[in-house]
């Protein structure tokens, strides 16, 4: 028998007849439900800091992170891991965005993939998930069973569990060892998640990967020194950080430098052996 459990998330909109309104109207409506999303994040400040606190504890000894999720709530974990390597050098493989339905879903719905409580571990163990790991379910429903299989497997095998759900008491921060629960109430358009809810995740995904990178030390002072130079505007911008941190004062030197050993932090440790 299943538990049952409050779905805000579900719950009618307290905006109706949204057809009969003015663009400025929808437009002053959906920005005020919005200026709550930070505060309901605000309450679930502890948890979000025990989660990465364990977190960083497995990847500093090695481990990788690993976000599942379905629809709205895995491109969004597949958004924030694909933002890691060029942000702060990291490889690849050490934050994975794992979706319901696979890279097809990223862009298109894949009918049902969210319904198969036995592929979200599947997909994480063709990856060679071990108990190094540390895998975050995000559902804002808070019962995706593809979401829900995967953590019970993890569960099971002693791998590291967090999620963030939008729903109070729902069945995957039951089954999470690190639950986060950041309840914004109903949504403008009922049951619409990718609004409000999509929202507290990005913000709490933002939160997650931002902290870990400056725990891994991926982060000097409040810059990203091991940004990879993709394209003209990092460039520039590592020119820049490198001649604030170094005193070089011509522009053309101080790139030379940073496109020879391609990042900030390297260029900084080159010109110290020189000058030691």
């Amino acid at each position: 028998m299943k538990k049952e459990f409050t779905r805000v998330t579900e719950q009618a909109s307290p905006y109706r007849h949204l057809e009969q309104m003015s663009v400025t109207e929808i437009l002053t409506h959906i920005n005020n439900e919005d200026k709550t999303v930070p505060y309901a994040v605000e309450k679930a400040l502890p948890q979000i800091d025990a989660f990465i606190q364990a977190a960083a504890d497995k990847m500093l000894t090695g481990g990788r992170l690993f976000y599942i999720g379905a629809g709205t709530s895995g491109r969004l974990g597949v958004v924030d891991a694909s933002e890691c390597p060029p942000t702060y050098g990291v490889p690849p493989e050490l934050v994975n965005g794992v979706i319901a339905g696979g890279n097809k879903a990223i862009l298109s719905a894949v009918e049902y993939a969210e319904d198969d409580r036995l592929q979200g571990w599947k997909d994480l163990q063709e990856r060679n998930i071990t108990e190094d790991d540390v895998v975050l379910g995000i559902a804002a429903s808070g019962a995706t069973p593809y979401v829900l299989g995967a953590l019970e497997e993890c569960r099971k095998r002693n791998i590291l569990t967090g999620s963030i759900a939008c729903n109070p008491g729902s069945p995957v921060s039951e089954i999470a060892e690190f639950p986060m629960e950041i309840v914004v109430g109903p949504e403008f358009v009922t049951g619409s998640t990718r609004m409000k809810s999509g929202t507290a995740q990005k913000l709490v995904l933002n939160m997650i990967s931002t902290t870990l990178m400056i725990q891994l030390g991926r982060v000097e002072d409040n810059k990203m020194v091991n940004m990879q130079l993709t394209n003209e505007k990092l460039v520039d911008r590592g020119v820049k950080m490198l001649m604030e941190k170094t005193g070089i004062t011509d522009y053309e030197r101080a790139k030379t430098l940073l496109l020879k050993y391609k990042s900030v932090k390297r260029s900084m440790e080159a010109i110290r052996a020189t000058h030691e």
